[in-house]
């Protein structure tokens, strides 16, 4: 009698536990779109970097505003710059019932786990801006060319300088030697690698016949790196490489910024450098942050790349409704991002080199900025 009863108990926990599996299998399954799915009110996670950097904050508001038009629920966190606090916030978007992630990761390698639990309940990951590496567990990529964005950074530094014409086109009255320095972005960002890339194979015929001269002999990624970007970092190693490298006649000509909040740090470690005439070199940008292109207008900062990130988050908008209604999104690049596991689908957008000279074209006149921002 008491064999046969802890036979029953055994037996009707075992029951029990496998409705439960089907349960939280059934609960899983749920969250993968489908075609014909009323997916009205459906939640969708975006995380974002930062708050430091304007741009993170308008990448953030126009996601957010675009995906509540089209009548979806959004949850928007910024993590800081802290990795453990956006691994944390996509934790709680997956416990939240998310169905889509959309991801600005502020180290594409950190977030591998937490992408393979959404991965495993049906929640489509859409890296947004940085390309998120070593993990299968990444539907979509939207970003800009960012390799194209090297290269318009370099050019515009040689544009600058006199080397090539706005078209492109190396001039054969300038000779140089010029010197310049070359700073790079956060080496746990993809992007700044194909920043990197762009940018050295512009400049490396330039090296190569010593038309630049880099004085410091800092040019390897590693050396030239700056972690999260942080302007306060490009500052200390702009001021560093003043202190070892120009010393009596030796005059800094131009410097390669990845990024427009370094391009602030590095030209405050440059006041009061240089001469009454030309007080600053030629010091690119990346982004047209407010700060930046104030500084351009003002004969400071030189140059900017401009990323439309109203057209960012329009295409990453266009993925997450897609897949929300079990539909694929539309990519134009099947072949170049791959982030060391797959290659992802990615849409790419253009951006554009902002001088002095087109700013307010480019800038004012498409509603990016109004006027009296800049004033």
């Amino acid at each position: 009698m008491q064999r046969s009863k802890v036979t029953r108990i055994v037996a009707g926990l075992t029951m029990v536990a496998a409705l439960a599996a089907c349960g939280s299998a059934e609960k899983t399954g749920s969250t993968a779109p489908k075609a014909g799915d009323d997916v009205e009110g459906s939640l969708v996670g975006v995380t974002m970097p930062t708050r430091s950097s304007e741009r993170w904050i308008a990448d953030g508001d126009n996601v957010k505003a675009s995906l509540e038009e089209l009548g979806y629920e959004v949850s928007l966190e910024y993590a800081e710059d802290k990795i453990p606090t956006q691994v944390e916030q996509i934790e709680n978007q997956i416990a939240q019932g998310a169905r889509v992630l959309i991801v600005a990761a502020i180290d594409g390698t950190a977030l591998t786990s937490q992408l393979e639990q959404a991965q495993e309940q049906g929640i489509k990951v859409i890296s947004y801006d940085r390309l998120i590496r070593d993990t299968e567990a990444v539907d979509y990529y939207a970003s800009f060319d960012n390799y194209k964005v090297g290269v318009q950074q370099a050019t515009s530094l040689l544009q600058g300088l006199g080397l090539v014409e706005a078209d492109g086109t190396t001039r054969t009255d300038e000779k140089g030697p010029f010197n310049v320095e070359l700073f790079a972005g956060s080496p746990d960002d993809n992007n700044a690698t194909f920043f990197y890339d762009g940018a050295m194979d512009t400049l490396k015929p330039f090296l190569d016949d010593k038309t630049l001269v880099v004085p410091s002999g800092e040019t390897d990624f590693d050396t030239i790196a700056t972690l999260q970007w942080k302007p306060e970092t490009a500052q200390a190693r702009m001021e560093n490489v003043i202190t070892k490298a120009y010393k009596g006649d030796t005059k800094l000509d131009g410097v390669l910024s990845p990024y427009d909040g370094m391009s602030i740090g590095i030209l405050s470690a440059l006041t009061g450098y240089g001469t009454a005439e030309n007080p600053f070199p030629v010091v690119t940008g990346q982004d047209a942050e407010l700060a930046s292109v104030k500084s351009i207008a003002g004969g400071e900062q030189y140059s900017t790349i401009y990323k439309d990130t109203r057209q960012l988050a329009d295409v990453a908008v266009g993925m997450a409704d897609a897949v929300m209604k079990g539909e694929e999104p539309e990519v134009n690049n099947t072949e170049d991002y791959d982030n060391g596991k797959k290659v992802v689908p990615s849409q790419l957008l253009e951006s554009v080199i902002v001088t002095k000279d087109n700013y307010k074209e480019t800038l004012v006149d498409s509603g990016y900025y109004e006027e009296s921002e800049l004033s």
